[in-house]
């Protein structure tokens, strides 16, 4: 893992997808976070006396501080605890939290003013004041922090008077809209005492508050009476308890011990489905799972040597063979819900893949000076079964062509040490995923601009890095758009990526539970404008 703190092409570990399901930053668009499973949305139900809810997690979380905080666990507890200036809707639209009303966009698109919502206040009673806004905006940066990149296109922060912030940008920054979901935290009291406020006590303006985690064994948050906004939560209570092994989780589920599990692996969701008191709540996240090639060194150097990869095995069948019900297949690097609000060519993009053509591939291995005969294709990928298996799959299928291929798993440490090398003695392909924000420059410029060459991307592909950077910094949507069409299509041809599924954010919950959602971006929903779980009879 890089060691570059304040550079946007730094390596974070909640975007690279380990598994436990998709969250990010993010903001613009317009998709429902309906159950993708055939059973019908949850809805919320009028505020309840209590009633306590156990979720159990893939992993445990690990701190609750979200200036420093970079796990899907963590942020699971902790986005119920703090509120950034905009959240989102049930899909991918983002509302307004803490702000009131939309920013004011100057400047050609570097500076944003916001104004707080009068009557936002903290779990100790203190106002939401701008110094804390721009104090939790400034932290991660000035501390160093794995998030630094999260915010470093920020030039400056002001306050003036007592609900007012404005951020001016080191360059016009199209999506900063997602940026202003940024969690805000109390100054004076983190202050105080970091560590407390990371592990002990953590203190945001969220509908629930923290009170307890022992780390491998549970996390509970409750509800806070004197919540400063609507709706209060039903939930009196959340216990989050780590269930690492998913028979383990759904047995949780079947005797009752757990109200809710998340991520349902293919082979149980049947299972959960016929459970007969329980039932799946699904939508799909924002992420992204692809097969990648070493473009640096190397055979997979040369686009043909990728082309006949492509022709060596169907990647259609191995997503319904792996992935599906769990997961959808995908064609491009951008989740569903932005290529369709963007209204990007999907038709198009789909017919670039190419289907299972051994004969095809021979002879475009033939051709190929680039292959030495006793080739043997290197692929290497981390400790998760489906990624496993889509490897297993195009290494058969390069065996089929004549040459030999191996797969290779290694534990996430070795292989995010060998992923980003560019030496074909550590890899020709890797398979990986990704999560991010509603927008496309979070799917494209950590893996398709030199910048993020040896950080976040091993393919070392230099197509389109232009293109990319150049929509990052327009504020003009149409030429934005028209900038990530051309691009997404040349990598898509030069076969830099094969794009290969996406993943549902899954739960199986309890019949008695009412309200809980699924969400794209924040992984579900507790207490929101457009639902409010609760467990038991109303």
């Amino acid at each position: 893992m890089t060691n570059k703190q304040n550079t946007p092409d730094k390596l974070k570990r909640r975007r690279l997808l380990q598994g436990v399901g998709a969250i990010g930053i993010a903001s613009l668009a317009g998709c429902s976070g309906n159950s993708n499973d055939g059973s019908s949305p949850n809805s919320g139900g009028q505020q309840s006396s209590g009633g306590k809810l156990t979720l159990a997690q893939v992993k445990s979380p690990l701190e609750f501080d979200p200036i420093v905080l970079n796990d899907v666990p963590s942020t699971q507890v902790a986005d119920r605890v703090f509120e950034g200036l905009y959240t989102y809707d049930s899909g991918i639209n983002l509302v307004p939290k803490l702000a009131k009303g939309e920013p004011k966009v100057k400047n050609k698109g570097k500076t944003y003013v916001v104004e707080l919502k009068e009557g936002s206040k903290f779990q100790n009673g203190d106002p939401v004041a701008p110094e804390d806004v721009k104090y939790s905006f400034e932290a991660p940066i000035k501390e160093e922090t794995e998030n630094a990149a999260e915010l470093n296109m920020i030039d400056s922060i002001s306050t003036s008077g007592d609900r007012t912030i404005q951020f001016d940008l080191k360059y016009p920054y199209a999506p900063f809209n997602n940026v202003l979901t940024w969690s805000v935290v109390p100054k004076k009291v983190r202050e105080k005492d970091k560590k407390k406020f990371n592990k002990k006590k953590p203190v945001g303006s969220g509908p629930f508050k923290f009170d307890s985690w022992q780390e491998g064994k549970m996390a509970k948050i409750s509800r806070w009476e004197d919540y400063w906004d609507e709706p209060k939560p039903n939930l009196a209570e959340v216990e989050y308890k780590p269930v690492e092994e998913p028979t383990t989780r759904l047995t949780s589920l079947q005797t009752g011990e757990s109200d809710v599990i998340e991520e349902i692996p293919p082979k149980l969701w049947k299972q959960v489905k016929n459970m007969g008191d329980a039932s799946i709540e699904s939508t799909v996240g924002m992420g992204y799972f692809y097969l990648a090639f070493n473009c640096k060194n190397g055979p997979t150097a040369d686009p043909k040597v990728r082309e006949a990869i492509d022709y060596c095995f169907d990647m259609d069948q191995a997503v319904s063979n792996f992935v599906e019900p769990t997961g959808v297949r995908q064609y491009s690097p951008l989740p569903q819900q932005i290529s369709k609000q963007w209204e990007f060519p999907l038709d198009k993009w789909k017919s670039i893949a190419h289907g299972k053509n051994i004969d095809k591939a021979k002879q475009m291995f033939d051709e190929a000076d680039s292959v030495p005969d006793n080739w043997n294709a290197n692929i290497i990928v981390p400790p998760d079964d489906k990624r496993e298996q889509l490897g297993v799959t195009v290494a058969n299928g390069i065996k089929e062509a004549g040459y030999n291929a191996n797969v290779q798993r290694l534990d996430w440490g070795a292989f995010l040490d060998k992923y980003v090398s560019g030496d074909p003695n550590d890899y020709n392909m890797y398979t990986l995923g990704w999560s991010g924000g509603p927008d496309p420059d979070d799917f494209l410029y950590y893996f398709f601009t030199e910048e993020s060459h040896g950080t976040t991307d091993g393919t070392f592909y230099n197509g389109v890095s232009d293109k990319v950077v150049e929509a990052r910094k327009s504020p003009d949507h149409s030429e934005r758009k028209k900038l990530y069409t051309e691009a997404i299509t040349k990598l898509l041809e030069d076969r830099a990526h094969l794009p290969a599924y996406n993943l549902k954010n899954s739960y199986g919950m309890k019949d008695n539970v009412q309200g809980f959602e699924a969400h794209p971006v924040l992984s579900f929903a507790l207490a929101t404008s457009y639902t409010n779980a609760s467990i038991g009879s109303q």
